[in-house]
């Protein structure tokens, strides 16, 4: 699996070290593990992991501005705990609702030796936010809208929202409060990846 992920890392132009592919691939293979118990994802085949969770997670990582982020409705720690693998001097805050799923990150923080993690049980609209975060992140977690009024008070004041989507959700941006503006939706490249990606980013407009 190691020389897999080392070859998609290559096609994804991503240098990483033999550490943080270790620990990458060991979180695959602790996802694997618990799947058959828990039921955290519906991708059952290990190599299948490597590319829609963890590249897919990891290929954003370049757009992320700040050190402080909270990953909304992580689930099984998607994107979180790739992106705190591959960026580990920014702290990453893991919510969601689910106890099981909160219990498996704090099996693989422990594991995987992550110091920049915080797995935390709670609905994100109840959750304080206190400092408050340079980024919201979300994967396939809700429309643009419920996640920027479900999270509203998670950024800082120059914090943005980054929401990693398939298709340019036209319908969804053009549907967002007039207090936030699209400030940027990039393509993604995903190697061996069927279908569009994109990272829709999202600021607070200026009053």
């Amino acid at each position: 699996m190691l020389n897999k992920l080392s070859r998609l890392l290559e096609e994804a132009g991503i240098s990483l070290s033999d550490h943080q592919q270790q620990q990458l691939v060991a979180y695959v293979e602790l996802l694997h593990k618990w799947n058959k118990a828990y039921n955290l994802t519906s991708v059952r085949d290990p190599n299948e992991m490597l590319v829609r969770h963890i590249l897919d997670s990891i290929i954003v990582s370049p757009h992320l501005q700040g050190t402080r982020f909270i990953d909304v409705g992580t689930g099984p720690g998607l994107p979180g705990i790739p992106l705190a693998i591959v960026l580990p001097q920014a702290q990453f805050t893991l919510l969601d609702s689910l106890g099981k799923r909160v219990r498996f990150l704090r099996q693989v923080q422990h594991e995987l030796k992550l110091d920049n993690v915080t797995p935390v049980q709670s609905r994100v609209e109840e959750f304080p936010a206190e400092p408050p975060f340079d980024g919201v992140i979300s994967r396939a977690f809700a429309s643009l809208t419920d996640m920027v009024n479900w999270c509203h008070h998670l950024p800082g004041e120059h914090g943005r929202f980054f929401a990693l989507k398939g298709l340019v959700p036209e319908d969804e941006i053009a549907q967002l409060p007039v207090e936030f503006t699209v400030e940027e939706i990039v393509q993604l490249k995903v190697p061996q990846l069927e279908g569009e990606r994109h990272l829709v980013k999202i600021k607070r407009s200026k009053v």
